[in-house]
């Protein structure tokens, strides 16, 4: 234990075999995992059943307690290991959303964001906290978190009667038009350069006003300010949407998705099963790979697959795709499994070509085989120079490019439990 750090981070128990069968999170690891050994641990009605299993702990270190939660929530909904009870369900972290989009833009709590027409933050760590800064918010940048459907145009707002939050000075009330367009706007993008990073002058006034409330013996008004100010400083207790995002709450409409790949691609019929690869590299010369799979749109977890490389040296994105397209079709050939209809590697041209020449090489007649650019999002079909480009919120791409990060976060995010052969497939 004394290899690991003094920092926040997340460990993974394995037994005998390499399996995983407890992942937790710690804001010490050090004094976190060394305490399973400790008697109480095997006396603890929690982990005494399963305490002797662990022959191995591996840990991963991350910049705070908030990036170590919600690593350890992914690793548990993905991994499933048998000994945690809790964040194994489908419970999603809550998101704040503002939709830039309407006229007067709204603020709102969701654990079920947009993909698009929003300006996204989170995921938060407590709902509660996050609540409870809104509020605080609100007082200072006066947002309506109402879904109505207020245009500019219709003249029938003016009639309109606001809500309670235009009596107590929490909303500007853009529903009966008691602010214009542009000053709301503004409003709304000074919340989003707070929400940015722009904290520090906020929280120096609020400070402020505190200070000077205790001197006059304010001190009920200060005491409010100073839960206001713990609310606000609560809100860097987030993730970040390009790291911690749940691609499990970003809806998108598989039967739509399918039907416009079938368009895209010219298929016969509508495909079902999708699968994706990508390739991570692990540091110095190691390289791994991912295979994820979707059926009629939604990610099918048993069929992911983990494989390490095993026959290039050095750091070879085209030869590492050609091996394991190699390994996985040569296995489902010899086996009869069923192969999908769609098979979506992560790069261009190059890595595109790398998998036609397993196919090819194998003698193994390929399903339909493209890969997703990430720079442009164009799609390479073999035979085809141009590439192919859709609209950005065309359900086809949307389809693709979740099978594509899927595929990515997982060979990226599980790099330290590959490790041990007995992860990999053969």
């Amino acid at each position: 234990m004394k290899t690991f750090p003094q920092e926040p981070g997340v460990y993974l128990m394995k037994d005998a075999a390499g399996v995983v069968i407890y992942v937790g999170k710690a804001k010490n690891l050090r004094s976190r995992a060394s305490s399973y050994f400790l008697k109480a641990a095997s006396e603890d009605a929690r982990t005494a059943d399963w305490i002797s299993d662990i022959t191995d702990i591996d840990f991963v270190q991350c910049e705070s307690e908030v990036d170590a939660l919600l690593m350890e929530s992914r690793l548990i909904k993905d991994i499933q290991p048998r000994n945690n009870k809790d964040l194994k369900d489908d419970k999603t972290f809550p998101y704040l959303m503002i939709t830039t989009r309407e006229e007067f833009p709204r603020v709102e709590i969701t654990r079920e964001p947009k993909t698009s027409g929003v300006k996204l933050y989170g995921p938060f760590t407590s709902a509660g906290a996050l609540r409870g800064a809104i509020q605080v918010m609100q007082r200072i940048f006066k947002f309506r978190t109402c879904t109505l459907d207020i245009s500019e145009s219709d003249e029938k707002w003016k009639w309109f009667r606001p809500c309670l939050l235009a009596s107590i000075d929490q909303c500007t009330a853009p529903c009966n038009f008691r602010i214009s367009k542009e000053d709301y706007r503004r409003d709304i993008k000074r919340l989003q350069t707070f929400l940015d990073g722009g904290k520090t002058k906020l929280l120096r006034e609020l400070n402020a006003e505190m200070t000077a409330a205790s001197k006059e013996l304010d001190f009920e008004r200060a005491a409010v300010l100073r839960d206001e100010i713990k609310m606000l400083e609560r809100l860097s207790e987030r993730g970040e949407l390009d790291t911690h995002a749940q691609p499990e709450v970003f809806y998108i409409d598989p039967k739509k998705g399918l039907t416009g790949l079938k368009k895209v691609l010219n298929l016969s019929e509508t495909p079902r099963i999708i699968e994706g690869v990508d390739i991570a590299h692990l540091g110095g010369n190691e390289t791994v790979a991912s295979l994820v799979q979707f059926i009629d749109g939604l990610p099918f977890k048993p069929g992911y697959r983990r494989y390490k490389i095993q026959d290039v040296k050095g750091i070879d994105d085209f030869r590492s795709i050609y091996e394991v397209v190699s390994r996985r079709f040569r296995r489902l050939s010899d086996s009869g499994d069923p192969f999908p209809d769609i098979l979506l590697i992560d790069g261009g041209k190059g890595q595109l070509s790398a998998a036609m020449a397993a196919f090819r090489d194998q003698e193994i007649t390929p399903p339909t085989v493209i890969s997703l650019a990430k720079r442009d999002e164009e799609i390479f079909r073999p035979g085809n120079s141009e590439p192919l480009r859709l609209s950005k919120n065309a359900f086809a791409l949307r389809l693709l490019q979740y099978v594509r990060d899927e595929s990515h976060r997982f060979a990226q995010h599980y790099h330290h439990i590959l490790r041990n052969k007995s992860t990999f497939e053969r």
